[in-house]
């Protein structure tokens, strides 16, 4: 992660924390710091919990929270409760009487974001947060699901196309043109028996894609516009792709497969390599307004 981008993050949280009165002593006008609210929200919609488990939930030192808690106690919101197989865990358990006390503070806070989120559109502000809690959580590769190509992919594979290959290989405007061309081409004349596309998407965000296409010669199927995402890469997800569009190729008859690349996508020759692919030719010229190595590999899929 480059410095700007760490800026960025800490100029953001600056904004958020200001614009949503975090800071505030007297959050929602509770009495209460930011803090015990959200110490009894998630007592109040998740308990009960254990003290230790709550507080690496939270990363907030045991001994705060305790005190914390103990005053939650006092006012009647909460109690401690030892469990009979474990006489050193301590088990908060919430109340009528917490419960009764959160609700009005859930509702006041929902009205308080909505006030202070003034004219932002709510829908995008939403998508945005989602983006994040995605990037900051990771993907299981268990929840990437594979489907066909839909309304709007294109305009992702055509920008984010571009945007890579500038990024990582110099590539000018007439990449992106080039790919702009090869979806065009694909939608207007698919020939559903022989040709398909593959989309990998996590929580509705797009993370890769393959096609299997026609070549114009007999018993040859082409695969292009392989792309992964850069936080998809390393957790198997283009094996699987790769895997689709070679099952596919072979199911319907074709004798091989055969795709362009670049010697500079080491990654994925390496790939090619693994799954039986031959380097059937390789010639260096200038493409796309740099100096490139342009690569066919082949699977001899009979």
């Amino acid at each position: 992660m480059t410095l700007d981008a760490i800026d960025r993050i800490r100029a953001f949280n600056r904004s958020y924390t200001a614009r949503m009165g975090l800071l505030e002593r007297d959050y929602l006008s509770s009495d209460m710091t930011v803090t015990q609210v959200r110490v009894l929200y998630e007592l109040c919609e998740d308990g009960p919990v254990s003290l230790r488990d709550l507080a690496t939930r939270l990363d907030l030192d045991e001994g705060y929270l305790s005190r914390l808690v103990d005053r939650f106690v006092r006012r009647g919101w909460v109690r401690k409760q030892t469990p009979r197989d474990d006489a050193r865990r301590r088990v908060i358990v919430p109340l009528d009487a917490g419960r009764a006390a959160f609700e009005p503070l859930k509702e006041r806070s929902r009205a308080e974001v909505a006030r202070r989120l003034g004219g932002a559109e709510a829908g995008e502000v939403a998508a945005a947060i989602a983006a994040v809690d995605r990037s900051l959580a990771g993907i299981d590769p268990a929840d990437v699901s594979l489907r066909d190509l839909a309304i709007g992919d294109a305009g992702w594979l055509v920008q984010r196309h571009g945007e890579l290959y500038a990024r990582d290989e110099g590539f000018d405007a007439t990449f992106e043109a080039l790919v702009a061309e090869i979806l065009a081409t694909y939608i207007r004349t698919r020939d559903a028996q022989v040709e398909r596309a593959w989309i990998a998407e996590h929580e509705g965000s797009r993370l890769g894609s393959i096609f299997c296409v026609r070549s114009g010669e007999p018993g040859v199927a082409k695969l292009r516009l392989f792309l992964l995402e850069p936080r998809a890469r390393g957790l198997g997800l283009g094996q699987r792709l790769l895997d689709e569009c070679v099952a596919f190729a072979r199911n319907n008859g074709n004798h091989a497969l055969r795709l362009w690349t670049h010697e500079s996508h080491r990654a994925a020759c390496a790939l090619y390599a693994r799954n039986g692919f031959a380097l059937v030719r390789s010639e260096p010229k200038t493409s796309f307004g740099v100096p490139v190595v342009e690569q066919e590999w082949e699977l001899d899929l009979s």
